[in-house]
């Protein structure tokens, strides 16, 4: 999968909203079938994020698109993938994802709609979303259990779903969720996928505390998160960019050891700090994930 800063959800039952987050400068557009739209409005929202999904690949340019479908235990996630597997989607959204055999059942149905609608095999991907205490302890074997899972993203959202499972509090410190926000991300890193998610921040009137949220969540290594709505955007960009100085940092470590190891050197001194072949990698690494900014 490609990296995300900001994945921004709009609810499937509301067009003109969905149509608007397109042009909302988010890296991916998720439109939703799950929490946000009515049991009673959920066979229509179908239909309208179909129609949303084939109108977004035609656009010349466009950010990700994304459909968070219901849960496997909703009995509706082969209706929801049944409607919106078509040219045009990039991936889906697995909430609530608690087993191995929930993954591989998405993945199944998920083939099967990708061949009835045409398109070139194992297109669409699988994003797990990590929202109870079970999920956070199957994690990793959930993330090793199909090819299509590309990264997972966790729901740390004050009084979200894990939050009530867990039965602990909430801060924007974030002691309370930090053991389950590490293991998921070390998780994802150890099933070798490169680009986990946090989750949504719900307070849309606390811009700081959105900044400080993420830059803690970039700290601990997630690339990027959910948000909820537009004006979450340009915080949540420059809380996750890398800064200035470590850009300009690991430049030069790179230019320095590359000329070091054509004169037969692995081991160096740059600003004050030893560099080798490890040093070296996460260099390389931090100015990849810093082209997200430019």
């Amino acid at each position: 999968m490609k990296p995300l800063r900001t994945a921004l959800f709009a609810p499937g039952s509301k067009e003109k909203v969905m149509t608007k987050a397109l042009d909302s400068g988010a890296d991916a557009v998720i439109f939703d079938l799950e929490d946000s739209v009515p049991n009673a409005a959920k066979a229509e929202a179908r239909v309208l994020v179909g129609q949303a999904i084939a109108a977004a690949a035609s656009r010349p340019s466009r950010p990700g698109i994304y459909v968070r479908v219901n849960s496997a235990a909703s009995r509706t996630l082969g209706d929801d993938l049944a409607a919106i597997v078509r040219p045009g989607l990039d991936g889906i959204f697995l909430p609530k994802a608690e087993s191995v055999e929930e993954v591989l059942q998405a993945a199944e149905t998920i083939e099967r709609c990708e061949a009835a609608s045409g398109m070139k095999a194992h297109t669409v991907e699988i994003i797990l979303m990590i929202e109870s205490a079970l999920g956070v302890y199957r994690c990793f074997d959930m993330l090793r259990a199909s090819p299509r899972v590309a990264t997972a993203c966790i729901g740390g959202a004050r009084d979200g779903d894990l939050q009530t499972d867990l039965g602990c509090s909430w801060s924007i410190e974030g002691t309370e969720l930090m053991y389950a926000r590490s293991k998921v991300l070390l998780d994802t890193r150890a099933a070798g996928k490169l680009y986990p998610l946090d989750g949504v921040f719900s307070d849309l009137e606390d811009e700081g505390g959105l900044r400080q949220d993420s830059r803690l969540s970039a700290r601990l290594g997630y690339v990027g998160r959910t948000v909820i709505h537009p004006k979450q955007i340009v915080p949540v960009r420059e809380a996750y960019a890398v800064p200035e100085a470590e850009v300009a940092y690991y430049r030069e470590v790179v230019t320095e050891f590359e000329a070091a190891e054509k004169a037969g050197q692995a081991a160096i001194v740059v600003a004050g700090k030893l560099v080798d072949y490890a040093m070296y990698a996460r260099a390389k690494r931090v100015l990849a994930l810093s082209e997200l900014d430019r």
